[in-house]
């Protein structure tokens, strides 16, 4: 099993990115075609209509989110850095060696959406079912 991690500036504060990871409407916004929770589950759905049930494993309002994400365990820590900006941090423990390098680069295309939305209030996917991340598409 592997790791990832990651790192991306925000220019926006903790709050507005915490709740982005929390809510159904922010996760929507920038990571899944659908992600609606029902407690300590969130039911996403992704463009190429694959569906996942994430546990919520830790809540720390504004700080951490941690989840089960595909058998693997997703943290995501958040520092409050000057001028209402922040540092997001994630780091995907548990991850299969035959799994990691399509991982690897999902977080990335997922991280640059995230900025994309809070820094610059733009979706850069697709929502395209015949153009997902299987057929190559990197903006899925």
């Amino acid at each position: 099993m592997k790791t990832i991690n990651w790192k991306i500036c925000l220019n926006t504060d903790s709050k507005s990115v915490f709740n982005l990871l929390t809510t159904s409407e922010g996760r929507k916004s920038f990571w899944a075609e659908d992600a609606k929770d029902n407690g300590n589950i969130i039911h996403f759905v992704f463009p190429n209509g694959e569906t996942y049930d994430s546990k919520i494993l830790k809540v720390s309002p504004n700080k951490e989110f941690h989840i089960d994400y595909f058998d693997s365990l997703v943290k995501f820590k958040i520092e409050s850095t000057k001028n209402d900006s922040c540092d997001l941090f994630l780091i995907n423990k548990g991850v299969n060696e035959s799994d990691y390098n399509e991982v690897h680069s999902g977080w990335v295309s997922v991280l640059m959406n995230l900025k994309a939305v809070v820094d610059f209030g733009c979706d850069l996917r697709n929502h395209d079912v015949k153009k997902t991340w299987d057929q190559g598409y990197v903006n899925n």
